[in-house]
């Protein structure tokens, strides 16, 4: 559900927001539970990771919220008072992006619930829990965008969509973690993250690739669309802010990779990844931003790209 005004910037900044939340979440638990298993990380790294995941989940919970608000807002076009005594059980069941939303709530919360119970009783197996839960509900961003319901969606172009997300949640948050919490908390382990997390990263990156080419083919009818229309400019800046963060991503596995192999770590290679994880955080945006457009209709379609929508 949308207003006349189609979906405004402020829903971008909350879909920006909660892709950031999500790698928040998924990016410290995948080097947790999958490029450190079973080493020791020391209670200070261990804490930190605690903390990401039981803040990633609650932090989706809270952006859901606001984006629920907001695109209420936008579709029944009244005043915050008024919005905030409505009746808004119509729109939250009735409708895509509110059912997602319900679903959103209730999984991140038992999202945070693992992750509060594994650091409680100091059991780090939980925290499978977990990840498992936020990869799955990771869907409900899929089904509950705006493109999900165009003309030319599918099956197979949601489920895509999901693979694309969880893919680049992974690698942006994973990044993001070696900079945030490895570097600076757990100088002993840089070397090991490091190289375990550049082994999935080609894995990602390939997955990013293959669904991303999928999801353009599907939702650019024609090659020209690209240039001439707003869909296809925002995915032109996205391919550009993604070949930016995958020449970086190149760089240290080209030139850093090598010197780690052999036990030397680097100066300088904390301050970027610092510079690589901002790069990851600008292409989730420009994500967002692409995902609440309007892409353009298939060939003889008569449905208008920029037509407002009452329901959906």
């Amino acid at each position: 559900a949308v207003g006349a005004s189609g979906v405004t910037w402020r829903e971008d900044l909350a879909r920006w927001a909660a892709s950031v939340a999500l790698a928040v979440l998924l990016g410290p638990l995948t080097l947790r539970l999958v490029v450190l298993r079973g080493r020791p990380l020391g209670r200070l790294l261990d804490n930190a990771i605690f903390l990401s995941a039981t803040a990633g989940a609650f932090a989706v919970i809270n952006v859901a919220i606001l984006a629920f608000v907001l695109r209420a807002h936008n579709a029944l076009q009244v005043g915050f008072v008024e919005l905030m005594y409505g009746d808004l059980r119509p729109f939250a069941e009735q409708t895509r992006f509110g059912i997602a939303f319900l679903v959103t709530l209730i999984g991140f919360a038992v999202v945070a619930l693992f992750a509060m119970l594994a650091w409680t009783l100091d059991r780090p197996k939980l925290l499978w829990g977990s990840f498992g839960c936020g990869v799955v509900l990771a869907s409900s961003f899929s089904l509950s965008g705006h493109q999900a319901t165009e003309p030319n969606s599918s099956a197979a172009a949601q489920l895509a969509d999901w693979a694309h997300l969880v893919a680049g949640s992974v690698w942006a948050g994973g990044v993001l973690a070696l900079a945030a919490l490895v570097w600076p908390l757990a100088p002993e382990l840089r070397r090991a993250a490091f190289l375990g997390f550049s082994r999935i990263a080609v894995g990602l990156v390939a997955v990013l690739i293959l669904a991303g080419t999928y999801l353009a083919i599907v939702r650019l009818p024609e090659l020209t669309d690209l240039w001439e229309t707003t869909y296809g400019q925002t995915l032109l800046v996205k391919l550009a802010v993604v070949a930016l963060a995958l020449g970086w991503g190149g760089a240290h596995h080209v030139l850093v990779r090598p010197r780690l192999e052999r036990g030397h770590v680097p100066a300088g290679v904390g301050r970027s990844l610092v510079g690589e994880s901002t790069v990851a955080m600008a292409v989730l945006l420009v994500a967002a931003i692409l995902v609440n457009g309007s892409p353009p209709p298939p060939t003889g379609d008569s449905v208008s790209a920029g037509s407002p929508v009452a329901s959906r």
